[in-house]
């Protein structure tokens, strides 16, 4: 994998709603237009040589939506889950799931289940697919595990770091995203991921989803690769490290 290409994207898919408006059709006929991209942005990532893809499906804060269409897009992904997954695993994908289960329909869940356990094995690329997740939630869930074991006497307070903190979230020994991805043209990152994102590079498209091609995918690498990486140092040290002067 060349140096330039990220080892981790994380995207934010959205503009299902409104390309499904501006055809005359209804949100969930986006939804299921949406399914296309994703099938893409997988396949790009596979042939890149990426190695972990996330993808923010559905928010803690999408329970919130109207009914019929969180029923109809629970349903999506069932049926794309049982559709993709012989695919996914026979490309060499991992499967794997981040967010609160429980409110979760129980086929859905079981579907989950199954699919991490048929791909546990799988090595070429770690999808992750964020669902009924929330970055704050995130957050706040790795500090009680946390202080549950202070309380169990397993971890002293003062060994609490960065790291030890890191390893307690979603994506707890996951590379965080290099790259984040969001389409639709809104320009913030909706509570996703927000201890990983860091130091990650965003990148916003006023694509919406449904219309995201490998070619804006491309465009997206593009960027990232144009992009200086300081992680908090000055342009001269970046330059330094990289000339192997440090």
């Amino acid at each position: 994998m060349s140096a330039a290409l990220p080892r981790h994207v994380a995207i934010v898919m959205d503009g299902n709603g409104r390309w499904a408006r501006a055809r005359g059709g209804l949100r969930a006929d986006g939804h299921r237009a949406g399914v296309t991209p994703v099938r893409m942005v997988i396949e790009e990532c596979v042939r890149h040589e990426i190695g972990a893809l996330t993808l923010f499906a559905f928010s803690s804060e999408n329970w919130g939506r109207p009914r019929d269409e969180v029923m109809s897009l629970m349903s999506l992904f069932v049926e794309s889950l049982e559709a993709e997954i012989e695919e996914l695993h026979r490309r060499g994908v991992r499967v794997r799931f981040i967010g609160e289960r429980a409110e979760l329909d129980a086929r859905l869940r079981a579907s989950m289940a199954s699919s991490e356990q048929v791909t546990a094995a799988n090595t070429r690329l770690l999808l992750q697919i964020a669902l009924s997740y929330g970055g704050r939630s995130d957050i706040v869930g790795a500090a009680r595990r946390l202080a549950e074991h202070v309380e169990q006497r397993r971890l002293a307070a003062s060994q609490i770091d960065e790291p030890t903190f890191a390893a307690a979230l979603a994506l707890g020994g996951i590379v965080d995203p290099d790259l984040f991805i969001r389409t639709g043209g809104e320009q913030r990152i909706s509570n996703f991921l927000l201890w990983n994102l860091a130091y990650t590079e965003l990148y916003f498209t006023d694509r919406l989803w449904p219309d995201f091609d490998v070619a804006a995918f491309e465009a997206a690498l593009q960027h990232y690769a144009a992009r200086q990486r300081r992680f908090g140092l000055s342009a001269e040290q970046v330059q330094a490290v990289d000339g192997g002067l440090v």
